[in-house]
């Protein structure tokens, strides 16, 4: 505590209360290690609630990623296009694999990969001789990309789409669910997201091929032989039965926790949208948003203080913030690599403040991220 007032933080764990139960009964079937039927079992109702039939839980979305990478013959020399304006958690895996990454930037709609400079991108890709492996555009903040465009632009030149649905579970796109239609989709379940096992993610695909593969890879490429018999190189990827019981749980109030984060989105906004200067993360028309975290932006030459300043106030009362993922494109360990367009993520990055969105928050806890906002911006 800071002078006695409690720490709000940005967006914890919110448990439903059945997760005690289903880990009790892991730990009663001795289930402890990767593996088990919790795994089976949350595999099978992730599946069901997205829609997207094949699906196979792992340690992390990294892990998640990384074999979409892998089973798509990402390889040392290869490129793939992701969005700049994600964290870089998108990005790494295809470096592990060895590829460079070609960053595009968002548009002003969603605040997602632009498929027009996609479509520019790939063009220019086709002219060089040289098409990436894949593209990874990102669902930034719960909301969904224009998947189904950006599918369009890369359907012709054959060129696969992973979805970045890290942080969109819940979340909507023309009525199905976020990264439904992409070759594959990866989600997180680390501890700030909308629902969590502590740590891990899914892998999810129509194509069973694809997940089998991963499945075999997260598992260390095991052969079917009683001895362990190996012809590839695998990973330790797959999750543990214990955090499986958890995501059961979790992912039975994936609908609560959605409608939660939206009504904390309106509340900041009914209090906050008077303020000039102060503008909200728009809703793209064709989606709905699970508004994971809420975004403002804060135009200092309006507001007379900006978004670092109001991070600063905020951390003064005790309360966590944070700015907006730096795009991977301004990030040091990608300096030299390719980016199609820049400045409108970088516009959003200087002036994007994540505002706290735990789903546990009470209206008390709004109100006083809402009054040091308004003391900040109203002086």
């Amino acid at each position: 505590m800071i002078d006695g007032k409690k720490k709000i933080f940005l967006s914890p764990p919110h448990m439903g209360g059945e997760e005690l139960s289903l880990v009790r009964e892991a730990f009663e079937s001795n289930y402890i290690a990767p593996l088990g039927p919790m795994v089976d079992a949350f595999e099978k109702e992730f599946a069901e609630v997205v829609g997207i039939p094949h699906a196979v839980a792992l340690s992390s979305g990294t892990a998640a990623m990384h074999l979409a990478m892998r089973v798509l013959g990402v390889e040392r020399g290869d490129e793939v296009i992701a969005s700049t304006l994600t964290f870089i958690g998108s990005v790494t895996p295809a470096v592990f694999q060895g590829a460079a990454p070609v960053f595009i930037d968002c548009d002003r709609v969603s605040w997602n990969m632009d498929p027009d400079l996609l479509a520019e991108e790939l063009e220019d890709c086709r002219k060089r001789g040289k098409l990436p492996k894949a593209v990874i555009p990102t669902d930034l903040y719960g909301q969904c990309s224009d998947l189904d465009r950006i599918i369009g632009v890369c359907a012709p030149y054959g060129v696969p789409v992973v979805s970045d649905a890290a942080e969109a579970l819940g979340a909507r796109y023309k009525g199905r669910h976020a990264g439904a239609g992409a070759r594959a989709a990866v989600f997180s379940f680390n501890g700030n997201k909308i629902i969590t096992t502590s740590g891990g993610g899914m892998l999810a695909s129509s194509d069973a091929a694809l997940v089998e593969k991963a499945r075999s890879l997260s598992q260390q490429a095991r052969e079917p032989f009683p001895h362990y018999e190996h012809t590839e190189i695998g990973y330790n990827y797959r999750m543990s039965n214990v955090l499986a019981a958890i995501g059961i749980g979790q992912i039975r109030v994936l609908g609560d926790r959605v409608e939660a984060k939206r009504k904390i989105f309106e509340y900041y906004k009914s209090a906050l949208n008077d303020i000039p200067g102060i503008e909200f993360m728009p809703e793209a028309a064709y989606g709905k948003c699970n508004r994971w975290l809420t975004v403002v932006l804060i135009d200092p030459k309006v507001v007379g203080a900006d978004r670092e300043a109001m991070r600063v106030a905020l951390e003064a009362e005790n309360i966590e913030s944070r700015p907006m993922w730096k795009p991977m494109h301004l990030q040091p360990v990608f300096k030299g690599c390719r980016v199609r367009g820049g400045s409108r993520s970088s516009a959003l990055f200087e002036e994007g403040l994540c505002l706290p969105s735990g789903t546990a928050m009470t209206p008390d806890d709004l109100d006083r991220v809402i009054g040091v906002v308004r003391r900040v911006a109203c002086k």
